[in-house]
């Protein structure tokens, strides 16, 4: 890309992050941001209402808030995922992992072992900052996590909600 090419990012989009080697010359509104600056932009974080709408969509999931304020949702009564708990640029979404996930995440920018859960040997991480998970990458962990819980829940629970039931051959 030359110095007089423009990438337009919406300003509700836009981070601007300590300066990489390489170079982007972006366009936010009509301000330009200079080739000196040497900047880039990462789109923003999956917001709080797009996290809700995505448990939402999840079968016989439930919201409540609680705990100063956080979006706690819940499968059989059980915590999944809980947005809160983080006053930075991006949300703090906090999700269930697997043993595997949570070596992989937990020393991963933008992650880290979730605060109060993790110190008490919960395999929980919470997404805070950039970079950080995609949107679609988290809404898969999300997604997991739900599998986890859900699996998690006693057969009578299971039963009642019709999950994880396998059809008799």
């Amino acid at each position: 890309m030359s110095a007089k090419e423009h990438v337009h990012v919406p300003k509700e989009k836009l981070y601007l992050l300590p300066p990489p080697k390489l170079h982007c010359p972006l366009k936010w509104g009509s301000y330009t941001l200079s080739y000196a600056m040497r900047c880039f932009a990462v789109e923003t974080a999956m917001t709080y209402d797009e996290y809700n709408s995505f448990c939402r969509s999840l079968p016989h999931s439930t919201h409540v808030v609680q705990w100063r304020g956080a979006h706690v949702w819940k499968i059989g009564g059980k915590v999944f995922a809980i947005g809160g708990w983080h006053t930075g640029q991006h949300p703090g979404i906090t999700f269930k992992v697997s043993n595997m996930a949570y070596e992989i995440l937990r020393d991963a920018p933008g992650v880290r072992p979730a605060p109060y859960l993790a110190s008490r040997g919960m395999k929980w991480i919470q997404h805070y900052d950039a970079p950080g998970l995609s949107d679609e990458d988290l809404k898969s962990y999300i997604s997991e996590s739900y599998d986890i819980v859900a699996l998690g829940l006693t057969k009578k629970k299971q039963k009642e909600l019709g999950l994880n039931q396998a059809e008799a051959p």
